[in-house]
C-alpha cells in the first residue's frame, strides 16, 4: 500500500477578493488548505487523502470535482442526501483577514456520525491530520467518535498531527474547547498550535508554556509558530527555535499556518529532520502571504 497522508474536516466554499466589492469563488477551508498544499510537497509515491461529508446537491458536485482535480484521493468523503456545504467570506485589512461564515447545515458536521465508517477511513493511514476546527463543527457524540477512531488508527501504527487552531465561536463554551483541544493533542504525535491562539484562549506567556502544556498533555512533538517571530519545537527531552525569513509584500495571510504545516509535516515525514521541516514550512508559508486566497501556485517557492 502506498504512504498516505489523511486530512479530515470540512472543505467550504469560499468567497476571496478580487477587488472593491467584488469576490472569486473558490473551495478551501483549514484542513482542506493543507491536504492541497501537502500533496505538492510530498513525493509522487505519497497518496493525499481527504475525509468529509458533502451533499448530493449541484455545489457539493463541483467541491468533489475540485478534489479530485487537485490529485487528492476522495474515496473516504460521505455523500449526504439532502445535505449540502458550507460558505465563508473573507474579509482583508492591511493583509489581515476576518471570515464571514454560512456552515449551520454543513453536511461536515456530521462526518463522524458513524464511528465504523470512520474507523475504516483513518485505518492503515501513514498520517491523520485534523483541527481544532474538525473537532469544533461536531457535536459531542462525533468528537467522542471522532477521538475513538484516531486512538485506534494510533494504536496500528497510524500518526498523527494536530492544529488546535482555536476558534471560540464554533463552541459551545471556552471549557469545553479547552478540554476537548487538550484530550484531542493527548494522542498525537505532532501538535501544531499558533502562539497567538494560545496566549489568548490558554493564557499561556510565552511559547515555551504552550509546548510544555502540550507535552504534559501527551503530545510527542510540538510545533508552535508565532507569526514572523521564532517557531519553537519541542520534545519531551529537548527544545529548538528558529527564527524564520523576513517576509515583505505580504498580501493576505490565509492559509499561512496551513501551508507551514503542510511543507513542515511533509518534510519530517520523508527526512525526518526538524531544521529542514521548519524550513520547508517558513519558506512556504512566506510565499503563500504574498499572494490572495488560500491556495497559491507554490511551484516557484524558493
Amino acid at each position: 500500500m502506498p504512504s498516505t497522508f489523511m486530512s479530515i474536516g470540512e472543505c467550504m466554499v469560499e468567497m476571496a477578493p478580487t477587488g472593491v466589492g467584488t469576490f472569486q469563488m473558490g473551495f478551501a477551508g483549514d484542513t482542506l488548505n493543507t491536504a492541497w498544499y501537502a500533496r505538492r510537497c510530498l513525493p509522487d509515491n505519497w497518496q493525499v487523502s481527504y475525509c468529509t461529508a458533502i451533499g448530493t446537491d449541484a455545489i457539493s458536485g463541483q467541491m468533489l470535482e475540485f478534489l479530485e482535480a487537485s490529485g487528492l484521493t476522495t474515496d473516504h468523503i460521505q455523500k449526504l442526501k439532502d445535505q449540502s456545504v458550507g460558505l465563508y467570506m473573507i474579509q482583508l485589512e492591511n493583509g489581515e483577514r476576518s471570515f464571514a461564515y454560512w456552515r449551520s447545515q454543513s453536511a461536515a458536521r456530521q462526518l463522524a456520525d458513524n464511528p465504523h465508517y470512520l474507523a475504516q477511513a483513518m485505518a492503515g493511514t501513514s498520517l491523520v491530520y485534523f483541527s481544532g476546527i474538525t473537532l469544533a463543527i461536531l457535536p459531542p457524540d462525533g468528537r467522542k467518535n471522532f477521538l475513538n477512531a484516531l486512538k485506534s488508527a494510533r494504536s496500528g501504527g497510524t500518526k498523527t498531527a494536530f492544529d488546535p487552531n482555536l476558534r471560540p465561536r464554533l463552541w459551545e463554551d471556552a471549557n469545553s474547547m479547552r478540554s476537548v483541544v487538550t484530550e484531542a493533542a493527548s494522542v498525537c504525535d505532532y501538535v501544531m498550535p499558533s502562539f497567538e491562539d494560545e496566549l489568548a484562549h490558554f493564557g499561556d506567556a510565552a511559547p515555551s508554556a504552550t509546548a510544555e502544556r502540550y507535552l504534559s498533555a501527551g503530545a510527542t512533538m510540538v510545533v508552535v509558530k508565532n507569526g514572523p517571530e521564532d517557531v519553537l519545537c519541542a520534545g519531551d527531552d529537548w527544545q529548538k527555535s528558529f527564527q524564520p525569513a523576513n517576509v515583505s509584500g505580504i498580501v493576505d495571510t490565509t492559509a499561512a499556518g496551513d501551508s507551514f504545516n503542510a511543507a513542515f509535516l511533509a518534510e519530517h515525514l520523508t527526512s525526518g529532520d526538524v531544521d529542514k521541516s521548519v524550513d520547508a514550512g517558513a519558506k512556504l508559508a512566506g510565499h503563500v502571504i504574498r499572494h490572495r486566497g488560500a491556495l497559491v501556485d507554490c511551484s516557484q517557492t524558493g
